[in-house]
């Protein structure tokens, strides 16, 4: 919603959620921005391809509001819980090839497409600062996306900027007992979960901010601290 109230026209990815996505489209289009959902897993490199074709279909259609691609932002994965100990090939697979894998390839597209310049954003997680091991696949996921900002980063320059952004605390997950999100919220030097708008404005931020590049902006509350 911040780019759309910044006049962004939208192209929206989506994989499952189709209530959800249609509820976001139609919250756009009521602020007059153009948006485009457009359907792809992003664990299988075909379908990636064919989001790109998608994407340049509607770019190159007569009097569309996108004239080229200048942002793109990795923001889907999955977290899922496990023990290291016996975590199963495919299962840790799946998780890298969404979390990891999936933006490299975007970006990939993406830098492609950018022939003026543009900004890739690439959301992480303060897990990759972390040792988690109720989530072993995914906190690796996320050490290996910052280490794949700052690749990308000085491969793409000086055409193109790519920054990370890791929240900490922020919506609670559906298996995290309330008791246990209060607990885990009033230990933060801040005392509170993040607003979802603070995390928006670190990427507006971004957005204006033309000379940073390769950083992870951390955005924690001071969960980093402890």
């Amino acid at each position: 919603m911040s780019l759309a109230r910044q006049g962004y026209a939208i192209v929206l990815h989506y994989n499952a959620s189709t209530e959800k996505v249609a509820e976001v489209v139609a919250e756009i289009r009521g602020m007059g921005v153009p948006v485009f959902p457009v359907q792809a897993d992003l664990r299988d490199e075909t379908q990636i391809q064919a989001l790109f074709s998608k994407v340049d279909s509607i770019i190159s259609a007569p009097g569309s509001p996108i004239s080229a691609l200048a942002l793109l932002v990795n923001s889907a994965a999955s977290m899922d819980r496990a023990d290291a100990r016996a975590l199963s090939i495919s299962d840790f697979d799946a998780t890298l090839d969404l979390n990891l894998r999936a933006p490299f390839l975007l970006a990939q597209l993406a830098y492609q497409r950018m022939s003026s310049g543009g900004l890739i954003v690439n959301i992480s997680d303060l897990a990759a600062q972390k040792a988690w091991t109720a989530f072993p696949a995914y906190t690796i996921s996320k050490a290996g996306l910052d280490s794949l900002t700052k690749v990308l980063a000085r491969t793409f320059a000086p055409k193109v900027r790519v920054n990370a952004i890791a929240p900490g605390l922020v919506l609670a997950s559906e298996d995290i007992p309330p008791e246990e999100w209060a607990r885990l919220v009033n230990r933060l030097p801040l005392q509170r979960a993040a607003h979802l708008d603070e995390i928006t404005g670190t990427l507006e931020f971004l957005l204006k901010s033309e000379y940073i590049t390769g950083q992870t902006i951390v955005v924690d509350g001071g969960y980093s601290l402890l």
